[in-house]
Parts: structure tokens; sequence; C-alpha cells
């Protein structure tokens, strides 16, 4: 028999060499200096051998319990090295049918159909909430009671919309793993009713079209930096989203064309958006290749590699005291209100507002139908905001006739 004082003063030898306990449990030693224990047994009549692990990792008494342990699976008919591949088998499939394996995948799926801001945002709150609660739990296994308990504690941060968000997305994940045969149910359909209501939507604020000339005006007279200036100009003039105006980039701009094509990977529908420009919106634009033509950035921020700070237009807007009262949102909700009093057809600005026909075929040709109608309406929409900074008329003063 061996003890741990024969084997820890034995030395490394010149070729591989056992140590021999009992009933068949033995230590080899190798010249290399590793040392593995080893049980040898006979099943159906073959010689077969298992490996228990390594000295010192594994002690002598460690090792001669793994083999009684054997012995006991041999006495009641098993192959011990069969049995132990089926456990590797297992923990193989319990990990690729985790949850966040089972999300991971579902989420490469849609990546081409959604925004990337939206695909982003989804990956971020199942890190931070779901991944470490319940990442590691074989898919199956989930039930309602422990994913109800993650979304109680997101709830319990005072976030009650991305609780839903989040239970919404487990409720994919689930129907997903059901699909592909990992899951038998969802037991985010077991939850309709236990999380608390959603907060009733704040709608962005946005100043009424009557105010619209004191507004511009204001733009105007603004005496913080010429960037921002000519962002809140651009934002009038374009009344594209915030985040669409403050990553573009001078190749999205087309001087030649007064075209901007921003990308559909900046945009939210995950559509590309031609956006015709005004001669006005030409001129700020060249104005500010003067300024930040060396930057990627149309809007450049403190260095080279960064854009503007998202919170640039929102923290101008305050400066001149419309804290509460108007948003970079509120571009878009004031020019789609003047417009549609000023006779434009609605389909055509929805269009200027990138939002996007749900049918393919017909969005498609509105695309191409829509486009030099919106061309000169986004002019005429800029000859319309300087009429109003200049003498201050009123919004309906300036009326075209209604198409049938």
């Amino acid at each position: 028999m061996l003890t741990d004082t024969l084997i820890r003063k034995t030395k490394t030898p010149a070729k591989p060499t056992k140590l021999t306990d009992e009933r068949g449990l033995y230590l080899l030693l190798a010249p290399s200096g590793g040392r593995w224990w080893r049980f040898k047994y006979r099943y159906a009549g073959k010689e077969k051998l298992l490996s228990v692990g390594t000295y010192p990792d594994v002690s002598l008494a460690k090792a001669r319990e793994a083999r009684d342990e054997a012995r006991r699976t041999l006495a009641q008919g098993t192959d011990p090295s069969a049995e132990r591949q089926q456990e590797k088998r297992q923990k193989a499939d319990a990990a690729a049918n985790d949850f966040a394996t089972v999300a991971r995948e579902w989420l490469e799926n849609v990546k081409p159909k959604w925004a990337p801001v939206y695909h982003g945002d989804t990956l971020k709150r199942f890190e931070a909430f779901v991944f470490p609660a319940i990442g590691r739990r074989p898919i199956a296994e989930v039930a309602a009671p422990e994913l109800l308990a993650l979304l109680r504690r997101i709830e319990a941060r005072g976030t009650v919309e991305t609780a839903h968000k989040v239970a919404r997305a487990c409720g994919q994940v689930f129907r997903y793993g059901i699909a592909s045969g990992r899951c038998e149910r969802n037991p985010a359909a077991d939850l309709r009713g236990a999380l608390k209501a959603r907060p009733k939507p704040k709608h962005m604020a946005a100043l009424p079209a009557s105010e619209l000339p004191t507004f511009l005006r204001k733009i105007a007279d603004y005496d913080g930096e010429v960037q921002t200036r000519l962002a809140l100009r651009l934002m009038a003039l374009t009344f594209v989203r915030t985040t669409e105006l403050r990553g573009a980039t001078w190749g999205e701009i087309d001087f030649d064309k007064a075209e901007w094509t921003i990308p559909a990977e900046r945009m939210k529908t995950n559509t590309p958006h031609h956006v015709p420009l005004s001669q006005q919106a030409v001129e700020a634009f060249r104005t500010l290749q003067l300024m930040n033509g060396k930057w990627p950035w149309v809007f450049a921020g403190r260095g080279p590699t960064t854009p503007m700070s998202k919170n640039t237009v929102l923290f101008a807007l305050y400066r001149m005291g419309y804290h509460g009262r108007m948003t970079g949102h509120g571009f878009r909700a004031l020019a789609s209100t003047a417009l549609n009093e000023m006779g434009y057809r609605p389909d055509v600005i929805e269009r200027q507002l990138a939002h996007t026909e749900k049918n393919a075929v017909r969005a498609a040709y509105h695309r191409s139908q829509y486009l030099e109608e919106r061309r000169t309406m986004m002019q005429q929409w800029a000859d319309y905001l300087d009429s109003q900074r200049g003498d201050g008329q009123k919004v309906v003063a300036f009326k075209r006739e209604r198409r049938s």
C-alpha cells in the first residue's frame, strides 16, 4: 500500500514508473514530473483504465474514494468509464443549453433585422440583469418564480419599464428555446399581470407652433459655441433625430446632390434615410466643414475620435430658457404639426420623419416616389423658417394648396 510519505519521497524516474496501491489503484510517475492516478479494472472481459486525477491535487485519500466509487459502479453492472463519458456529455449539453447561450444565439439570429442601438441595448439588459441570475441555468429548468424574482429586483431599482422590457425579451428567448428543442414551455408567459403596471408614457416636450418665430430668433442669437448654434439650426431644417445629427460624418453628406444619406446602422428603423438638403442646410454644413472638415465627424466632440455629446442640444435649449418645454425630439413634433397645417401630404411628411412603411413593396415605391416631393417640401420649409424668424408672421400664413 502507498503512503503520502512514500509518494513525496519518490524521485522523478528516468522512465514511466507505477507506484501500486491496492484494488487496482496506482500512481503513474512520468519523467516530465507528472503524477497521474489510474484505476485498472476489467469490464466485459476487457482490461480498462479510469483516470482519477493528478497528485498532489488529488490526494491519496481522495484517489481511494474515487476508486471505491468506481468499484461500486462496477458492482451495479455499469462501466465507470462509460458513466463518466455520459456525465461529460450531459455537462456539455447543459452548457450548450443554458439560458445565456440560447439568449446569445437568439440575439445573433435577430441582429440583421434590428437597429444596432436596439440590439445593443437588449444585450446590455441581459448582461446586467438576467445572465448573473439565470445565465448558467439550463433553460429548460428555469421556472416562473425565479424569473419573477430577478424582475422584482429590477422593479426595486425604480425601473419598472426596464423590468417589462426584460420580461418581454426573456419571453422571446424561451420561445426560441422551444422552437430549437431546448425547452418545452415559456415561463415568462406565466408572469402576465405579475409585474407592476407600466408608467404612462411621457410625451417629449415640444413647443406649440405659435412660438416658432421667437424660438427661431433665439437660435439665431444663441451666444454659445457656433457648432451648437448650427446643430440647433440643422435640427430645425432637417428634423432628424438628435442621435442621427450628432453622429453625422462627412462621408454621408453629398454637397453636389444636396443630400444627406444616413446609413441603416445609424437609423432606428435599420433602413437608410435620404434627407434632401435645402440651400440653407447646405450652407450650414459648409460652415461646419470649414470648422470640422479635418475630423470624420460633422459635429466634433472634445477629441477627434468622438462626436458631439448627446446632451449638447438639450443643454443649449436649457440655456435658451426652454427647460421642460422643448427637446431635440420636439423639433420633429413641431415640424410635423406645422407641415400638416400647411397642407403637405401626411405620407410625405412621415417619410421625411423616417417613419417607415411596414409593407416592403409599398415602402420601396414610396421612397422613389416621394424623394423629389420631399426635396421641394424641405426647401419651402427652410424658406418658411427664415420668413418666420424675420417678421414673426403666424404659422398658418404660409399655407400651400392641398393635393387631392
